[in-house]
């Protein structure tokens, strides 16, 4: 009987294709790509992954060609193919946003009234602009938008941002954001039985890393008499976990913090009298 595989796709390059390959590494997925790869196995878990343009994951995905995809929530939205999103993963955030001209008079979006606005996001746009009333020409253009109010194209551009680097090195302000974007994994609607059940296998691994990153594994020596006080500090999974010393009167004290309190946890113990503190990344983290 032929084995089960589930197939995935994921975009052939960049730095959204860089985070995905390394979240299926983190994941324990083990497989080998290269640049004029379009598809590879795995070599441990029944997986083929597949090197798409990213605007061609959402179609691939809803045909049963793949499925499922990764790719990030704007190419979701703007392909609006027939598919589910199973879960947003968290990296490769960005937003979609507008920008003029920095000698532009930006006042408020109705300042765009009757302007022409490049962007490979036409779909988002046009939502966008029915909302707040404005009626704008549209051109959608692929690659090099930066350029679009450089050359007489276009008054202003629609594009993503993350850092807004580019927009700065071309002269351009950005105005308006109107979408918020990170990676997530989409699946087809029509899945079997055996392949829900790898997809199940697959997100207990992706889950496991997502909890591993937000959290911290620390060590610390503490005197008994302090004890008490530091494990009220500690939130851990469960308890934390404490080790008698070789020197009588200490403990290792053991615990899993989540990074957002973190500082302001060791602090704390700190001042309760914890010493030679430890800190350690998590690979990956089941509860």
């Amino acid at each position: 009987m032929e084995q089960t595989v589930i197939k995935l796709a994921i975009q052939k390059s960049g730095r959204l294709s860089e985070k995905s390959i390394e979240l299926l590494k983190n994941c324990g997925i083990k497989f080998v790509s290269n640049s004029s790869s379009l598809k590879t196995k795995a070599f441990n878990f029944p997986m083929e992954i597949l090197f798409l343009r990213d605007d061609d994951i959402p179609r691939y995905v809803a045909d049963g060609v793949a499925d499922f995809g990764i790719l990030g929530m704007n190419e979701i939205v703007e392909q609006n193919q027939e598919v589910e999103v199973i879960k947003k993963l968290g990296f490769s955030k960005c937003r979609l946003s507008i920008a003029v001209p920095n000698d532009f008079k930006y006042e408020s979006i109705h300042s765009l009234e009757g302007k022409k606005i490049a962007t490979s996001y036409p779909v988002l746009l046009e939502k966008h602009l029915q909302s707040v009333g404005v009626k704008a020409e549209i051109h959608e253009i692929s690659g090099s938008v930066e350029i679009a109010p450089t050359i007489g194209l276009a008054d202003a551009i629609c594009d993503l941002v993350s850092t807004g680097g580019t927009l700065l090195m071309n002269g351009l302000k950005e105005v308006e954001e109107i979408f918020k974007s990170e990676a997530a994994l989409i699946g087809n609607v029509n899945l079997t039985v055996e392949k829900k059940a790898l997809l199940a296998k697959w997100m207990l691994r992706v889950e496991a890393v997502e909890k591993a990153q937000n959290n911290k594994y620390i060590l610390m020596n503490v005197p008994n008499s302090a004890i008490e006080e530091v494990c009220k500090l500690l939130p851990g999974m469960k308890s934390p976990t404490i080790i008698p010393l070789q020197t009588e009167g200490w403990s290792s004290v053991h615990s899993v913090i989540h990074e957002d309190a973190f500082w302001e946890i060791i602090e704390k113990v700190k001042a309760a009298g914890a010493e030679g503190i430890l800190v350690c990344p998590i690979e990956q983290m089941v509860l």
